[in-house]
Order: structure tokens, then C-alpha cells, then sequence
């Protein structure tokens, strides 16, 4: 296979052993929205809990995904620390936060929520495949994939297996930003996804005395970044103790201040209308009568452990 061919293939998904993975009638998903980093450590996740907090306040129904299997933070900052989901028929059911929110992570799916994910690449796609094929979602406006960090296999397996409309790129200050947003930009390319913006965590913080701005980490380089991508900046977050708080008991929903991420909130909420068509009967009763699925299944040959991933 030629360069040509295998870049073509590789933004299709044709010939990479990546299916599309198909919805199920008991999911009305309008938008789905990646949330990105070039590396880890940045408030990738976050990000993602302060965007879906946002867009639940704006009256948008919003669901995560947490695809940062082997790493996933989203349902303690929700307060779904303990839980667990359970199922309708051959669907998971997510579950809910106080406020409304979905969720779907691997941590709801372990015994215990500091057990270790060890999986390989195709059970780790197959855990992929259950979140949006085998999760009943209901109608929510909007589901926000929080990705792993980096560009390896889950990145690409969400990249070429669900309908992301659009990534929102995670960043922090220091001076290497640039060529980390540029691996993040670079791969949305080759997998035909626009970048909606960016957003910058860790910024500054704010003296308690008198408000001044602090560059911890330096200058932003933010504005020089975006303007080299040809990006939009969303949002410069500061590093707030308080938040971290929030996160560690579960309240962000709750107490997270208003208006921190407005501009991204605004463009997410701009995204032109294609609502997914209404499940026949038929359709729904199949769902709920069939057999509860088996969660952790590879597609491949339905291993759930990583012995079976081997």
C-alpha cells in the first residue's frame, strides 16, 4: 500500500482492522465532541467535567464518555465514586449524576475504583465499542469523549469508530506547548476531525491578597500557538486549589464557578442541528429483550480480561 493509500485509509478507517462502530436505537446522540491532549498532565479530563457542567447549565442535555480507560477520573469528579452501572436488556446503562449528566467510564465497570486496567490494544477498542454501541444513552444534545492522552490506539479507535464532529485541544503553559498541540492538531488532520480551539489549564494563579495574575509556569504562549494552527483560544483556566477540591469530592457540578469556559460553550452550542431519527417500536423492543452484554468484550473474539488480550 502506497503513502497515499494508507493515509486515505487511515482517515476512512478502511483497511485498518477499525470498524464504525454502529449506534443502537436506544440512543439519540446529537453531537459528539472529543476532548484532547498531546500529553498527559495537562486537566484534559477537567476540562471535559467543566465543559459538560457548562453545557448541562445552558439547558443541553450532556452525556462523557470517558475513554481514558487505564486512567479514568470522570466519575469521581462527579461524585460516582463506589458506583456502578447496570443494564436494560443487552445495553449498559450509564450512570447519572446529580445534576443530569451521563456517564460511562471503566472505573463504573471495576470492583473497586482503584483496581488497575490491564488490557491490550483490541480489548481496550472493544471497551470503546460497548461505551457507544452497547450503552443505552437515551436523547442527550451532546456527548463529550474524553479522550486518553497522546495519539496511540484509543485516540484512533474514537478518531475512526464514532462520529466526533470536532475536538476541543487541552494545553498548558510551558514553552514545549507548541509542538505537543501540533501532534494533537496534526492527528485531528489525518483523521479529517476539525479542532474547534483551544484551551489553556494552568495558566496563572491568582494572589489571595490581592488578585494579581502569576505566570507560574512562565508566558503563555497560547496566542502565538493558536495564530501558528490557525485556532481558536476557548479559554484560559487558572490554577485553583479550590477546584482541585471540587474534583476530589465530587462537586464540580455543584460548586464550579459560572462562566469559565463561555467561549467554548458558545461554539459547541453553535453546531449546526442533525438530530439522529427516532427508534421504531420494533426497534426498541428488540433492545430491551435481548441478552445483557459482556462487559470488557473484544469484538474480535469477546476476551474480557487481559489474559484474553494476550
Amino acid at each position: 500500500m502506497g503513502c497515499e493509500e494508507r493515509d486515505r485509509a487511515e482517515r476512512t478507517g478502511a483497511d485498518t482492522g477499525v470498524p464504525t462502530f454502529e449506534g443502537n436505537p436506544l440512543s439519540e446522540v446529537g453531537h459528539v465532541i472529543g476532548v484532547v491532549s498531546g500529553k498527559g498532565g495537562v486537566g484534559k479530563s477537567l476540562v471535559c467535567g467543566m465543559l459538560a457542567t457548562e453545557l448541562m447549565r445552558s439547558g443541553a442535555s450532556v452525556g462523557i464518555l470517558d475513554a481514558d480507560i487505564t486512567g479514568p477520573s470522570i466519575p469521581r469528579m462527579f461524585g460516582m465514586g463506589g458506583r456502578h452501572v447496570t443494564t436494560v436488556g443487552n445495553l449498559l446503562l450509564p450512570e447519572v449524576s446529580d445534576a443530569g449528566i451521563k456517564v460511562m467510564s471503566a472505573n463504573l465497570l471495576l470492583a473497586n475504583e482503584d483496581d488497575p486496567v490491564i488490557w491490550r490494544g483490541p480489548i481496550l477498542a472493544g471497551a470503546i465499542q460497548q461505551f457507544w454501541s452497547q450503552t443505552s444513552w437515551g436523547k442527550i444534545d451532546y456527548l463529550l469523549v474524553d479522550m486518553p492522552p497522546g495519539t496511540g490506539d484509543v485516540a484512533l479507535t474514537v478518531f475512526q469508530s464514532l462520529p466526533v464532529e470536532g475536538v476541543v485541544i487541552v494545553t498548558s503553559p510551558q514553552d514545549l506547548v507548541s509542538m505537543i498541540v501540533g501532534k494533537a492538531v496534526n492527528m485531528a488532520e489525518k483523521m479529517d476531525v476539525p479542532v474547534l480551539g483551544l484551551v489553556e489549564n494552568m495558566s496563572y494563579v491568582s494572589c489571595p491578597s490581592c488578585g494579581e495574575r502569576i505566570e507560574v509556569f512562565g508566558p503563555s504562549h497560547l496566542a502565538e500557538t493558536a495564530e501558528a494552527y490557525g485556532l481558536d483560544v476557548l479559554g484560559q483556566l487558572p490554577m485553583d486549589p479550590r477546584i482541585a477540591g471540587m474534583c476530589d469530592a465530587g462537586t464540580l457540578e455543584r460548586d464550579l464557578p459560572a462562566g469559565m469556559l463561555d467561549d467554548a460553550v458558545a461554539l459547541i452550542r453553535d453546531l449546526p442541528d442533525h438530530s439522529p431519527a427516532t427508534p421504531t417500536d420494533a426497534e426498541v423492543d428488540a433492545v430491551a429483550g435481548a441478552t445483557p452484554p459482556h462487559v470488557g468484550a473484544c469484538p474480535a473474539d469477546e476476551a474480557s480480561s487481559p489474559e484474553g488480550a494476550e
